[in-house]
């Protein structure tokens, strides 16, 4: 009988929602990003995105962060966890308001 994974190995996902130039540079509206169940500190999540979409480098220098719609700061410096099943928004600042 297969044992039960341990903790570390049981990941969940993340879902990274881009707006305006950030889904320019990825050519995605959302991807989900697979991450363990104690989270991800978000200079890691922005790592792994910038791993995957060297484009959006440009873009998380000057972009802010909500997680689960509170405010995170800007991108690049952006503190804290994105715990599994929540919800990253990368938000460039937008031309008009």
């Amino acid at each position: 009988m297969p044992s039960a994974p341990a903790p570390a190995d049981v990941v969940a996902p993340v879902t990274v929602r881009f707006w305006a130039a950030a889904r320019a540079a990825t050519g995605l509206e959302r991807e989900a990003i697979a991450v363990p169940l104690e989270g991800i500190d978000l200079g890691d999540l922005m790592s792994e995105l910038t791993a995957r979409h060297t484009e959006l480098v440009r873009v998380l220098a000057v972009a802010s962060l909500l997680v689960d719609g509170h405010p995170h700061g800007r991108a690049a410096t952006a503190q804290g966890k994105a715990l599994p099943g929540a919800l990253v928004e990368i938000l460039p600042p937008f031309a008009g308001g």
